[in-house]
């Protein structure tokens, strides 16, 4: 789902990103890869294009004269969010209506909040940017995380009606003991905290490019400054208090890209046509925008690749913990499936306008310049936010504001969901089943102290790898989202032979084929865009291991309930019963 900034086997930080010079910028295919591997092409033999720096020059969007007016307010809405997170912070000592808010939610309030769940600040600037840079590829995510909601709404019913909220008591539907939660808050932590890495790398990013500084340490201190700052409303938040902030979130999110798509359209007399022929003609390959293979983690890979790929976005995307606990908050089945088909319809309406906006950014910006600031094209919004009207007027500032204070809410609003849901899994199903259990108060109290040990523990991974290419730890969350929890949930919604050691091996199988794939694959090394380029020990072919852990998990959860002791030792007594018959 992301492009990394990496080319001819130099890791790149993003600082070598930042800058952009007057003239427009010159890009060039990596002449050649790690280890003097030929570049990635597609199908016909053409390279493809991954963007080289060839300048220098800072990059103000902003501007001088507006920057004063931009942060201003900006740190103002962010006081007014603080404000607004306190107030709607519960006092209930109970943890469960804690958790659930009580299981009060209107079907179409949390199909709105369910709907800013996928609101996030990496889907906001990465799927745009995607579609800017690399054309057909970039629809292609965008589809298929509509597509994910599908998936959700075909098993919204039974994970509400089956009365639990986190991984732990669905995993224990057929499964008794601790052993199950356990597993269940492994798998949850190893999807919960690349994603906050990234998030929190995405959010400090957009903050320096947004005060006009472009350097590595300008870009760590804000991504400090951002996650000190979300930590502490994660720390107050609840279920209830998050859902607010997410509805209000997402009629914002929606207007806000509708009027820059508009003002971007304007400048072409109100033709799409004409501005999809500039988008094409600015692009950084204007005869293979609109086909397959522009970006380089789908390149040469083939359709297994692609298969692969789409199949860890669709499943990992539908089965995210955080999602799983929003269902689980429904009223009823019912109303559950009927806040997943709310959400289904406002997310396809968010990735219309997200592509749209990728489209919009390509043809006024242009590819070159988005790709200068980042390479995976996530400044696209704040870049064509800035250049949709003149410079000095007070639309514009408004404009670039909005924007800013839509994405300071979503990376709000996605890490408190994320780490609340990764910290009830901890203290619920694990902590609070200990020798000694705690009190609903000590419950609520570790809930607390979770949520700010795993921000700042996020925090403290994403300024240490701010420099590296860690892009590829999303698709690592999505393939063990995939692996490690759609299969054992469907295994245990529809399959009464499911036991605790075909669980077990589901899902501890499943996540280390995840590791294991996930390291020997080309997002680690072997390729342009890896995180070690100049290494070579990718003998997995393909961008995620989807492909193979996910059929594996299942095949895995079957073989472990099947060949479980108990049973193979009926079998044996069965099988001596028959011979001592035959002896007679």
């Amino acid at each position: 789902m992301f492009f990394s900034p990496v080319c001819g086997g130099t890791r790149r930080g993003p600082r070598d990103w930042m800058t952009l010079p007057s003239a427009p910028l010159p890009l060039s295919p990596c002449q050649s890869g790690p280890q003097g591997r030929p570049p990635p092409e597609r199908a016909g033999g053409e390279p493809v294009i991954t963007p080289v720096l060839l300048s220098a020059g800072a990059l103000d969007p902003v501007g001088s004269d507006a920057r004063s007016s931009v942060i201003t307010t900006f740190l103002v809405f962010i006081g007014l969010c603080m404000l607004w997170v306190l107030t709607l912070a519960s006092q209930d000592e109970h943890p469960e209506r804690l958790h659930t808010a009580g299981r009060s939610l209107t079907p179409a309030f949390n199909g709105f909040a369910l709907a800013g769940e996928y609101i996030t600040v990496v889907t906001l600037f990465a799927a745009s940017g995607a579609v800017a840079l690399f054309g057909y590829d970039g629809f292609a995510s965008a589809v298929d995380s509509v597509i994910a909601l599908g998936v959700l709404l075909l098993l919204a019913k039974r994970i509400r009606d089956s009365g639990h909220y986190t991984l732990g008591g669905l995993f224990s539907l057929r499964a008794a003991g601790q052993a199950p939660r356990t597993a269940a808050a492994v798998v949850t932590l190893a999807i919960t905290i690349p994603v906050l890495m990234v998030q929190l790398r995405a959010a400090g990013i957009s903050a320096a490019l947004l005060i006009g500084m472009s350097s590595d340490v300008a870009q760590v201190v804000c991504t400090v400054l951002m996650g000190c700052l979300i930590a502490c409303f994660a720390a107050v938040a609840d279920l209830r208090g998050t859902s607010f902030i997410q509805v209000v979130k997402v009629p914002v999110t929606l207007v806000t890209l509708a009027v820059v798509t508009l003002l971007a359209l304007r400048t072409f007399s109100w033709s799409p046509g004409d501005m999809l022929d500039a988008a094409v003609d600015q692009s950084l390959s204007p005869d293979g925008y609109l086909s397959r293979g522009l970006w380089a983690h789908t390149a040469g890979l083939g359709p297994l690749n692609t298969i692969s790929d789409h199949m860890v976005v669709i499943l990992g995307m539908a089965m995210m913990p955080h999602l799983i606990l929003r269902v689980a908050a429904s009223r009823s089945g019912r109303s559950a499936r009927r806040s997943t088909s709310i959400a289904a319809g406002l997310t396809t309406a968010f990735y219309v306008l997200l592509i749209a906006t990728g489209l919009a950014a390509a043809a006024v910006v242009g590819s070159g310049q988005i790709g200068a600031v980042d390479a995976n094209g996530q400044a696209a919004p704040i870049l064509l936010a800035s250049r949709v009207l003149e410079h000095g007027s007070t639309g514009r500032v408004v404009i670039i504001t909005i924007v800013a204070c839509v994405a300071f809410l979503a990376v709000l609003t996605a890490v408190t969901s994320v780490t609340s849901a990764a910290a009830v899994s901890v203290t619920h199903d694990v902590l609070a089943r200990t020798k000694r259990p705690f009190s609903d108060t000590g419950q609520v109290w570790a809930l607390r102290s979770a949520v700010v040990v795993l921000c700042i523990g996020g925090l403290s991974l994403s300024a240490a790898f701010h420099s590296y290419p860690v892009e590829f730890l999303v698709t690592f969350s999505l393939s063990v989202a995939a692996t490690c929890v759609f299969p054992p949930l469907v295994c245990s919604f529809f399959w009464s032979r499911f036991n605790l050691r075909g669980l077990l091996c589901s899902v501890y199988g499943g996540l280390l084929l995840c590791v294991v794939l996930t390291v020997f694959s080309p997002t680690v090394s072997g390729s342009s865009y890896a995180l070690w380029p100049d290494a070579s020990f990718d003998w997995y072919p393909f961008h995620t291991p989807g492909l193979i852990s996910v059929p594996a998990a299942f095949l895995l959860g079957w073989l472990g309930s099947t060949r479980s002791p108990s049973r193979a030792g009926h079998s044996s007594r069965q099988a001596a019963r028959r011979r001592e018959h035959v002896k007679r």
